[in-house]
């Protein structure tokens, strides 16, 4: 049976839409989505549990008690359901198909070279991959005081650059440092504050979302969420959001393009990740490609043409720069599939946990307000 695909509700409840939702509750002049509304208050703080889907929150609420009770609907992560392209959706208010991060990752154009969104290359400039305001530039320049609260390492990253800047950095390594960060930030009016917490997906990654490792962490989290809202004035809101979900995928779902050889006649090279691949073809092999892969993985995922994927609107409005990045062909895995290269992309078959892809343990998100 094939697996329900998820669509992106871009302009109405993606991750895209949280920071517009936020500068309007600010009281700052800003396109309010349609399906996102947040109350009046003179600070806000953003915290991202990268890893949190609204489906995994769902199902060990009984490890996260604090988040679980919070209200609100899920929205959607954009497409592919994976860290870079979420936080640069996030930062920017953009569509992927506009940020231009449209995976893990994507083609340089008219190179043989895959830029990795979340490592960057120092050739490539994030200023000009990602050319568009941030929403926290948009925020900065209207009087809002705002502040990127995360670990020391990302403070000058290609990705914090392309989809951050903007926004004042305060490294903390540790929980408490953190919390410690956006309390003080907090205090000022108007104010946004944006908090990443990464451990979550690494947990996943490395033993899976059904593990004991990874409920204990949830725990953590949860645990620190609440000390969070409680430590802050009762003025200023909390939004609890994630950049994605995950699924685990055993070895017996995975499907290597080095094993089944003919998935590469016509690949000139395999970029995206595990659950959702760019395949940049030679001249003249899509067709082929579509044909072969489509073959060989059958209802284990949805295969698409480039100018399929466009039409379906997967990755929103695709502005004419970004259009090379995306792959000519792309592959969607459903259920617990993995797409994997031993050769090309050898630490991802080391990892139990996954994402990526449209399926709803990847996509819904948490949009939680308290």
């Amino acid at each position: 049976m094939t697996t329900a695909l998820v669509e992106p509700a871009y302009s109405s409840r993606s991750l895209g839409d949280v920071l517009p939702a936020v500068a309007s509750a600010l009281g700052v002049e800003s396109p309010r989505p349609d399906g996102l509304v947040f109350p009046d208050a003179p600070a806000y703080v953003v915290l991202l549990v990268d890893g949190l889907g609204h489906t995994l929150l769902q199902r060990y609420a009984h490890a996260a008690p604090f988040l679980a009770a919070l209200a609100g609907d899920p929205g959607t992560a954009g497409v592919p359901s994976t860290t870079a392209v979420s936080l640069a959706s996030l930062g920017t208010g953009l569509t992927p198909g506009q940020h231009g991060l449209v995976g893990f990752t994507a083609r340089i154009p008219g190179t043989d070279r895959l830029l990795n969104h979340l490592w960057w290359d120092k050739s490539v400039d994030p200023l000009e991959w990602q050319p568009h305001p941030t929403e926290f530039q948009r925020l900065a320049a209207a009087g809002v005081h705002v502040t990127s609260v995360s670990k020391r390492e990302f403070r000058d990253s290609g990705l914090t650059r392309a989809s951050q800047r903007g926004a004042e950095f305060a490294g903390g390594d540790r929980v408490g440092e953190r919390i410690q960060s956006v309390l003080a930030s907090a205090r000022r009016s108007p104010s946004l504050t944006y908090v990443y917490e990464g451990d979550l997906d690494w947990t996943g990654h490395k033993y899976g979302v059904a593990s004991t490792a990874w409920l204990q962490q949830l725990a953590i989290i949860d645990a620190a969420a609440e000390q969070l809202r409680e430590a802050l004035p009762g003025s200023v809101r909390m939004v609890v959001v994630a950049d994605h979900g995950m699924v685990d995928s055993p070895q017996g779902s995975r499907v290597d393009v080095d094993e089944q050889i003919e998935m590469r006649d016509g690949v000139a090279l395999v970029g995206g990740e595990a659950r959702f691949r760019h395949l940049y073809c030679r001249p003249g092999a899509v067709a082929d490609v579509v044909t072969t892969w489509r073959s060989v993985l059958g209802e284990r995922a949805t295969v698409l043409a480039r100018d399929e994927v466009v039409g379906k609107g997967w990755f929103g409005t695709v502005e004419s720069q970004v259009v090379p990045r995306i792959g000519d062909v792309v592959v969607a895995a459903h259920g617990d599939t993995a797409v994997i290269s031993t050769a090309d992309f050898p630490y991802e078959n080391s990892l139990v946990g996954l994402h990526g892809s449209l399926t709803p343990d990847e996509m819904l998100i948490p949009i939680l307000v308290s």
